[in-house]
């Protein structure tokens, strides 16, 4: 990974919300983020970054993944956009990072809430 900036600490509230099992640890971002949002053309997602630190520390929703492999964690965050962050567990150096971040549909997190894939935090 790139150089690492730390932008929270993972809260034990998720797992017993979502019953899944990861580390109370720091989440960092790579400086490599910027590089993905951009290849992945999430650009409207850019004015978002300097937000992580907020994200993590109050998402309005929590949820999993269901076709992430490993240990992740998805935290949406409702500002003008609907903006969701994905945190994964990097196993090769036992640390949280921010591995994506988008804008969700208003239609699209209603889904997954309804769906149980997000819930309220």
């Amino acid at each position: 990974m790139d150089n690492l900036t730390k932008v929270g600490t993972y809260n034990d509230k998720f797992n017993k919300i979502l019953n899944i099992n990861i580390s109370q640890k720091d989440i960092f971002v790579s400086d490599g983020l910027k590089t993905h949002l951009i290849k992945r053309n999430h650009l409207d997602c850019l004015k978002y970054i300097n937000k992580l630190q907020e994200i993590i520390k109050n998402p309005d929703y929590i949820g999993v993944n269901p076709n992430e492999s490993g240990d992740s964690v998805e935290l949406v965050k409702k500002y003008s956009d609907n903006v969701l962050i994905g945190i994964k567990v990097d196993l090769s150096s036992n640390i949280l990072y921010v591995s994506t971040m988008y804008n969700l549909q208003e239609q699209k997190l209603q889904r997954r809430i309804h769906s149980g894939r997000l819930v309220k935090f």
